[in-house]
């Protein structure tokens, strides 16, 4: 079974930077597609951007294009989104998850493709 732990979240002004931290365990991310996604209240959960097994690939959502970067450590079994100039519309539960279906090339913003889910983390931008 697969445990993803999102940490990193937290309070900040608008313009400002936070990076979020996904730790898994019971079974190695090399062989997974990552993603992140966010959550804000009576809204749906969203895409935000995804990262292939091999890394060499990525995706973005166009709210977040040019603002946030996905990236991968496999041999600490960690995958990481650093967000800058944060905006009070970005304020969300963000959420990591893995697909383990597919080649090293493959990346997917689907919710219903992402097998495992973390229990989030909250990130909050004031005005």
């Amino acid at each position: 079974q697969v445990q993803l732990v999102e940490s990193g979240g937290g309070l900040v002004q608008a313009g400002g930077s936070l990076t979020l931290s996904c730790l898994a365990s019971g079974r190695t991310i090399s062989s997974a597609v990552m993603g992140w996604f966010r959550q804000a209240p009576e809204k749906e959960r969203e895409f935000v951007a995804t990262i292939s097994r091999s890394g060499t690939r990525t995706f973005y959502s166009d709210s977040v294009k040019g603002r946030f970067t996905i990236s991968r450590d496999n041999a600490k079994n960690t995958v990481y989104l650093q967000m800058n100039t944060l905006k009070p519309e970005d304020t969300a539960v963000y959420y990591c998850a893995a697909d383990f279906s597919g080649d090293i090339y493959y990346y997917t913003s689907r919710v219903r493709d992402y097998d495992y889910w973390g229990q989030g983390t909250q990130v909050t931008v004031s005005s």
